[in-house]
């Protein structure tokens, strides 16, 4: 990928708090808790970066508590931060796409090994679709 893999997880962790944001907006969520929930996403979006180690925990548990707060946006969490916080978050991935990013980790830690660039998405939407035209 042309981005780091830090820096594209910090893309997708963006791109749900817009989606955070606007589920506020349109007044579906009490507004003080949203509010303080927002403030803890924001935390994590400025501690990744410093200390990506020590921000596991409170991914998983911020994304978590996405998925569980607001079931009526569970399914626009991008998959890949599932993925990439692990732990609790892995709960709310069905086995098949768990052997899927199990997969694409191999990948990944051949090409670092070999010192070959890895183009996560371009390989996850190859890896998708055939898996896909395997089961049809």
């Amino acid at each position: 990928m042309t981005t780091s893999r830090l820096e594209y997880h910090l893309q997708l962790l963006r791109h749900l708090r817009t989606i955070l944001v606007a589920l506020g907006d349109a007044e579906q969520v009490p507004e003080e808790s949203h509010t303080l929930f927002l403030e803890r996403f924001d935390e994590l979006l400025t501690l990744l970066p410093q200390s990506p180690l020590e921000s596991q925990y409170l991914g998983q548990d911020l994304i978590c508590q996405v998925i569980q707060r607001y079931p009526q946006i569970a399914h626009l969490v991008p998959r890949d931060l599932l993925w990439f916080f692990a732990g609790d978050c892995l709960h709310f991935m069905p086995d098949q796409e768990l052997a899927l990013y199990q997969q694409l980790e191999e990948l990944r830690y051949e090409a670092e090994l070999k010192g070959d660039a890895f183009d996560w998405v371009a390989h996850k939407n190859a890896l998708s679709q055939q898996n896909f035209s395997s089961e049809h």
